[in-house]
């Protein structure tokens, strides 16, 4: 059974919903506004936390700013700030690891009297978190010195490829083989390739020869999951913590992967380990933890937040309906148990609340952002002048398959096509039903054709 609509402009229906969406935006936005409160302007990084965790606050500022496009301006002035200030500052706070099985594990903080210039430094993993950084604020900005700079980092981290066992070495002193900068190697190999066409050829390259290595090194067990790294003395996986960061990262370079080649196997591939993730590093109410926790240091508090923010991007490639579920948990369980005074959020999101800095902050801040960036789904029918065609297979296919918050969506999608018979709003035509991709495109596998300017368009706009 088909049956035909056409729309007159008395019926157009544009409808931008936010379904429980006020709540997750206003929390990430106390949130990052505490965050805030440890930004230093003269040093262009943050109080209480180290160099590349500041890479991250960037990011999580970057990613909400996108969600909340009023905050353009601010948060502008503080990318600005911070490229000018960060990599000239000598009062970044700098880890020495003790071991880099045990990340938590660091000797006492030591202040560091020296300058990164562009953002260089003597750790891989520390000069991709950077670029990853850049990359979002470029994105945002379209600021061409943020991409340039993301492209010079990568150009360094090329050196240390074709480490013992193949790879990238985590440091240039060639002390150890992690997953964790071979990952974000990835990532920005495939986030360069889509953003700078005329070296795109280049960037694919590395990016299929790093998936390659990593594919096969080992490091993802048996399991699905993702081990800390490299025994150098057996190339072998070296049996090491599965933190939450190195189950994520990868999502987010698969992802870009996936959009570079056009091959949704990539995403496969990313569920398979996220499922895995979510399974083996959630306590019993489904909320995310590290094997460390409550007694976390040195860097660990910072991982669970990198995971949070992949998964995001992930759902946004897949719409797979364990992700969101487990995204909304994590931000209720720290909204609702891991809060202390004005919005500080800590380190063990299933509470109780115990402390707070930089650290704990912006990974919590990544988890809420994740949350409001679901849920702010703006339903978006658009109903072109000309007759559309739609089968109730294709709606209820679209419904049952592709839609978040599925009820709704269905009696949204009836009631606009009854309301246009209900008026004789009738003709015939071709309809076009689509989600929108995770970079704003139309998704390739909608639910029926288009046709010239005989559109149907029902979009999910994050």
């Amino acid at each position: 059974m088909i049956f035909s609509v056409k729309t007159s402009i008395a019926s157009l229906l544009l409808i931008h919903g936010t379904f429980a969406a006020t709540h997750y935006l206003s929390n990430a936005k106390a949130a990052v506004t505490t965050l805030q409160k440890w930004y230093n302007p003269s040093t262009g990084l943050w109080d209480t936390t180290g160099w590349w965790n500041s890479a991250n606050c960037l990011t999580v500022l970057a990613d909400f700013t996108a969600l909340d496009p009023s905050q353009l301006s601010q948060s502008a002035a503080i990318f600005e700030n911070t490229y000018t200030r960060a990599q000239g500052s000598t009062a970044a706070r700098s880890l020495t690891i003790s071991r880099r099985n045990q990340a938590h594990a660091r000797s006492t903080p030591r202040i560091t009297r020296r300058a990164y210039p562009r953002f260089i430094n003597d750790y891989y993993d520390d000069e991709a978190w950077w670029a990853l950084a850049w990359i979002q604020a470029y994105d945002l900005t379209q600021d061409v010195k943020y991409l340039n700079t993301a492209a010079d980092l990568f150009a360094d981290m090329t050196t240390g490829w074709n480490a013992t066992c193949g790879g990238l070495w985590w440091d240039k002193p060639h002390t150890q083989i992690g997953a964790i900068e071979n990952e974000l190697f990835l990532s920005l190999a495939a986030h360069l390739a889509r953003r700078l066409p005329s070296q795109a050829g280049y960037y694919k390259d590395w990016a299929s020869t790093i998936w390659s290595w990593f594919s096969h090194s080992g490091l993802i067990n048996d399991r699905h999951t993702i081990n800390n790294g490299l025994d150098l003395g057996t190339c072998k996986n070296d049996g090491g913590t599965v933190w939450s960061y190195n189950q994520g990262v990868i999502l987010g370079a698969l992802v870009e992967m996936s959009q570079l080649f056009g091959d949704l196997s990539y995403v496969s591939t990313a569920q398979e380990i996220a499922s895995a993730a979510m399974s083996a590093l959630s306590n019993s109410d489904g909320v995310l933890t590290e094997s460390c926790e409550p007694n976390c240091t040195g860097d660990a508090p910072q991982f669970k937040g990198v995971f949070m923010r992949n998964l995001k991007t992930l759902y946004k490639a897949s719409s797979n309906e364990q992700i969101r579920r487990f995204l909304l948990r994590n931000a209720d369980s720290i909204w609702e148990k891991d809060r202390g005074d004005d919005y500080q959020l800590g380190p063990v999101w299933s509470g109780p609340f115990s402390r707070a800095d930089a650290s704990t902050q912006s990974s919590a801040c990544d988890a809420l952002v994740a949350a409001a960036a679901l849920r702010i789904e703006r339903i978006c029918i658009l109903w072109s002048y000309q007759s559309v065609q739609l089968s109730p297979k294709i709606l209820i296919e679209m419904v049952s398959k592709r839609m978040p918050d599925r009820q709704l969506w269905g009696i949204l999608v009836f009631l606009t096509i009854f309301w246009d018979l209900l008026h004789k709003n009738t003709g015939i035509g071709t309809g076009y039903v689509c989600r929108s991709g995770p970079d704003g495109n139309w998704n390739g596998s909608s639910f029926a054709t288009r046709s010239g300017d005989k559109t149907h368009r029902i979009c999910d706009e994050p």
